[in-house]
């Protein structure tokens, strides 16, 4: 059975070094469990896609939630799922430098990454319009 959840988190250190960090680790833990996703961090906060099996989506989700380099952690969406959106990278990110902010603006107030202020489905949304719209780093 696979799965899809979304969430929002904020940074406890928006340092590039710690979000490299947490990418790194992403990339070295997700291959071994199968789960593949993205990331899009901006302004101190993450937004996540991660997909796989629901046990192991679900025991990451938990991993996340009591990681001390996450604060105001937030499930956005979270669905069962008949194939992945994002199964070409164990943990791709997208470089929200190289976006137009119309899109941002397309679907929120401002133009910046804030999930919290809207639903999840636009959230996702957003996320899907970023990855096809923008650069992606970290395809492995």
């Amino acid at each position: 059975m696979l799965v899809r959840l979304l969430y929002a988190s904020r940074a406890v250190d928006p340092s590039p070094g710690a979000i490299e960090s947490i990418l790194t680790q992403s990339r070295q833990y997700n291959p071994t469990s199968g789960i593949t996703g993205i990331l899009c961090y901006g302004g101190g906060v993450f937004l996540q896609a991660i997909e796989g099996g629901r046990m192991q989506v679900n025991e990451l989700y938990g991993h996340i939630q009591k990681d001390p380099r996450h604060k105001d952690v937030v499930l956005l969406n979270y669905e069962e799922i008949s194939e992945r959106r994002f199964g070409g990278w164990t943990m791709g990110q997208v470089n929200l430098s190289k976006i137009n902010t119309n899109i941002l603006m397309k679907y929120s107030e401002k133009p910046e990454l804030d999930p919290y202020a809207v639903s999840g489905t636009v959230s996702l949304a957003l996320l899907e319009e970023l990855m096809a719209t923008a650069s992606i780093c970290g395809r492995a």
